[in-house]
This record gives structure tokens, sequence and C-alpha cells, in this order.
């Protein structure tokens, strides 16, 4: 069994233009398996945590929620 080990780039240095380019991959959501997607997807969300101003538009693509833990 071979295990594949995601490298994420450091989000500090991601530009708006590869930003595009990621949101653009998950709105086509055409990758050769999910686990490209879910790393694509995993980016993403650490970028709106991160660099929020860098993701407002995409936020969408996060099905991000509000949750009421009370």
């Amino acid at each position: 069994m071979n295990t594949t080990t995601a490298i994420h780039p450091d989000v500090a240095v991601i530009t708006e233009a590869e930003v595009v380019q990621l949101a653009q991959r998950l709105e086509e959501d055409d990758y050769g398996s999910p686990f490209e997607a879910l790393n694509d997807w995993h980016l993403l969300r650490s970028l709106a945590f991160q660099r929020p101003e860098m993701v407002e538009s995409y936020l969408y693509l996060l099905d991000l929620e509000a949750f009421d833990e009370s």
C-alpha cells in the first residue's frame, strides 16, 4: 500500500493568480482522484483562515457554516 503525502505551499507566499487557479480547479471539479480535490479544498481553507482577504470571493467553495455550539 502506498501513502501519498500532500505538500502544501506556504500560504504566506501564494499569489492572487494562484488563488484564482485554485478556485477554478475546485469549480470545475475535474480531478483524477478525490484526494486531489481534497488537497485543493484544504489549501483554500487554510488560506481562508490565514489570509481571508485572498479568498473572500471563493468562500462559497468551502461550504463553511456558522455552528452554534451552545
